[in-house]
């Protein structure tokens, strides 16, 4: 039976090979015809998730997409991309172009699709654990400070919270080795501090640190991780407010025999990764396609039938569908305060700098950790514990504390209207937030 699987697995292997020999994969570059964004055009012979990764490349690489038409009838894949930067302009950094061509090309190859899996993960270089809990304040403190306590130092770490659930992947590595923790024993205690943390007085929903051997792209994992948990399916008491939820809609297209989605919101950055991933993982292909970008406001359509070629059959599948895409986008919703630090890097950061933020009644909705040279670039959304806007003078004694070069307010002018000078040498905390340019 196994040896037949196998037989079976890599004659599938081998004639995926000789079609991509037989149509490899296109890729053009126009930054002439359009006088406002960069034009990239794909085309390769169809597989299941090949847009997923198609789109996952140009949103690893922060481009903005703000047009796209995407066709996948038959056997050919065809997708044309307007991107800019964030500032919106064209890309011409030949290293960025030389990449999009190296990764979508004929020398690329596609990443399979790695199992769902939570757990903690020894990569060559550092420690992958996967969470997923019930959100509370100061959720994020007591997590790094656990591993702080246990010698870990957090490298890298994505953190999201969704209809009362917070999911994270975080890469540490040990405080002494610098590299990755092994010892099965230790791995075994961090999960399980981890997971008591992660459950607090929450008995109803489950808390989950366990082993996996599957790795993939942290920002999937995370909706994968959301999805797995339903966090989808939103309480009867849900505080929601109607205009701040996306207008998604799904009606079938009986000649065509698809199932048409549309969807309206406010654009946001990976907008299209966030509803494209989702797609994918409730196993549902975009046969056509069309993304249009107006200002602040999106515009997305797709054609879709289940992987099995039907389309949506029942109300309570067209119920599902929305309900799965509307977390998809507010999963990654940027409401709160931004705060973005950066420092030295040192062990324990995390953990003194949320532990300040819990201290001072702010509770973290979503966080992105870098660490890259020994420089720590970490941002931070966050709002204040009690659900009210975030008070000016905490925002000031936050900044006091950690210090106003090291610690900065992002994307909200009216909160630097009135910042104190910093004095050069008064820190709570002295020389660790020391800032080293």
């Amino acid at each position: 039976m196994d040896s037949t699987m196998s037989s079976s697995l890599n004659m599938d292997d081998e004639y995926e090979k000789f079609i991509r020999r037989m149509n490899p994969p296109r890729v053009e570059i126009d930054n002439e015809s359009c006088e406002n964004a960069t034009i990239i055009e794909v085309g390769s012979a169809n597989k299941h998730g090949i847009l997923l990764q198609v789109v996952q490349v140009l949103t690893d690489l922060n481009l903005v997409i703000t047009k796209a038409y995407i066709c996948s009838d038959g056997g050919w894949f065809l997708d044309v991309f307007n991107v800019t930067d964030h500032d919106g302009n064209k890309i011409t950094n030949e290293g960025i172009l030389d990449y999009i061509q190296k990764s979508l090309g004929p020398d690329s190859c596609y990443a399979s699709s790695m199992e769902r899996s939570v757990g903690v993960i020894s990569g060559m270089d550092h420690t992958s654990i996967e969470l997923i809990g019930s959100d509370r304040p100061g959720l994020l403190s007591e997590v790094s400070a656990v591993l702080t306590h246990l010698k870990c130092n957090v490298m890298n770490a994505e953190v999201w919270t969704h209809n009362t659930r917070a999911a994270a992947v975080m890469q540490v590595t040990d405080e002494e080795s610098g590299g990755p923790i092994t010892d099965p024993e230790r791995l075994s205690k961090i999960k399980r501090l981890l997971c008591n943390v992660l459950k607090g007085s929450n008995k109803s929903r489950e808390a989950k640190t366990v082993v996996s051997h599957g790795v993939t792209h942290t920002e999937r994992r995370l909706h994968q991780m959301m999805f797995a948990d339903r966090d989808y399916v939103r309480a009867g008491n849900d505080a929601m407010v109607e205009r701040e939820r996306p207008d998604v809609n799904v009606v079938n297209w009986e000649d065509r025999d698809y199932s048409v989605i549309t969807i309206r919101c406010k654009d946001r950055p990976k907008l299209i990764f966030d509803v494209v991933c989702t797609l994918t993982d409730m196993q549902y292909v975009v046969f056509h396609g069309n993304v249009d970008v107006k200002g602040t406001e999106a515009y997305q359509e797709y054609c879709i039938r289940h992987i099995d070629g039907s389309p949506v059959k029942y109300d309570a599948e067209r119920e599902r569908v929305i309900q799965c895409l509307e977390a998809a986008i507010e999963r990654r919703v940027s409401e709160g305060l931004k705060l973005e630090l950066r420092t030295t890097d040192r062990v324990g950061l995390l953990s003194d700098v949320t532990r300040i933020f819990r201290e001072n009644s702010l509770t973290v909705l979503r966080a992105e950790v870098t660490t890259r040279e020994g420089k720590a670039v970490n941002t931070f959304y966050v709002r204040d514990a009690s659900g009210y806007p975030v008070d000016q003078k905490i925002v000031d004694s936050i900044r006091k504390t950690i210090g106003q070069t090291i610690l900065h307010v992002k994307g909200c002018p009216q909160e630097l209207n009135h910042v104190p000078q910093e004095s050069p040498i008064r820190f709570l905390f002295g020389g660790l937030f020391k800032y080293r340019s």
